[in-house]
């Protein structure tokens, strides 16, 4: 099986932590020069550090707030001015707060909107010309089970997420033929800052304590643990490889087998 990246370039979002951050460290071990992308510069120079270079890589990072769409648009055009490119690109930020749907306001929707699908077009027109002209290319959306079965308690997430999930989808039909797969990785339960966040609102809401709420979070999952970033990465990595040439426009859960549906 053909997993090997090197030579090509890889912009991940939200790199410093989590899924992000294993993604890029996945990325880098199959060979691929890694662009991190992130707000915290501090971060980013220390995660940069944890890079594979066996193979010669070359890692660099930008710092973009995905929170304003202006700061995305304008680190990313100045990247590719200066003659940056993407072979791989991999979209990814924190989700939006917990909560129900019915209590959400105009300003929650509008700013998972502008994180999650404006920056990811502002990055996908961004890039996606020199992968049109190199006849290969990968965009890679994390996004989230929800897009098949919603999640209680996460209006806007659901709601967002099924958005991106409908762009990525387009997207992959118009794209298909220049050689550049886009595809949605749908994590399920991963033990994250998000992952904790959630169980800790669920707790206070419910009045019982972070223990119980994550037991019963792991019940619903066949194979009795939550995912480790690694693993998320792990299926983006092979998203990104060559082997996955002929998969577009698909959305991979990676869930444990939680999702009930096929």
């Amino acid at each position: 099986m053909n997993l090997n990246l090197k030579n090509r370039t890889a912009v991940v979002c939200g790199s410093t932590q989590g899924i992000g951050l294993a993604s890029a460290l996945e990325l880098a071990s199959l060979g691929a020069n890694v662009v991190l992308l992130a707000r915290n510069e501090e971060s980013l120079r220390q995660v940069i550090q944890s890079l594979d270079i066996t193979m010669g890589q070359k890692h660099s990072y930008l710092v973009a707030d995905f929170r304003n769409s202006s700061s995305v648009y304008d680190t990313i055009t100045s990247y590719v001015a200066n003659g940056g490119r993407a072979d791989i690109l991999v979209n990814n930020t924190g989700g939006p707060a917990a909560g129900n749907i019915e209590h959400a306001s105009k300003e929650q929707f509008l700013n998972a909107f502008e994180s999650h699908l404006l920056c990811n077009q502002i990055l996908a027109q961004a890039l996606v010309p020199a992968m049109r002209k190199n006849k290969w290319g990968r965009i890679i959306n994390i996004i989230s089970t929800s897009v098949k079965s919603p999640l209680p308690g996460l209006g806007v997430s659901n709601t967002i997420r099924a958005a991106v999930a409908s762009w990525a989808k387009t997207l992959a039909t118009e794209l298909a033929p220049n050689g550049i797969t886009v595809n949605n990785v749908l994590p399920g339960f991963t033990a994250t800052a998000r992952a904790s966040s959630i169980v800790e609102d669920k707790a206070l809401k419910q009045g019982t304590s972070r223990h119980e709420i994550l037991a019963k979070m792991v019940k619903e999952i066949p194979v009795g643990r939550m995912a480790t970033p690694l693993e998320i990465g792990s299926a983006v990595a092979f998203l990104a490889s060559p082997a996955a040439a002929y998969i577009t426009g698909i959305n991979l859960p990676v869930d444990g087998g939680r999702l009930t549906c096929l």
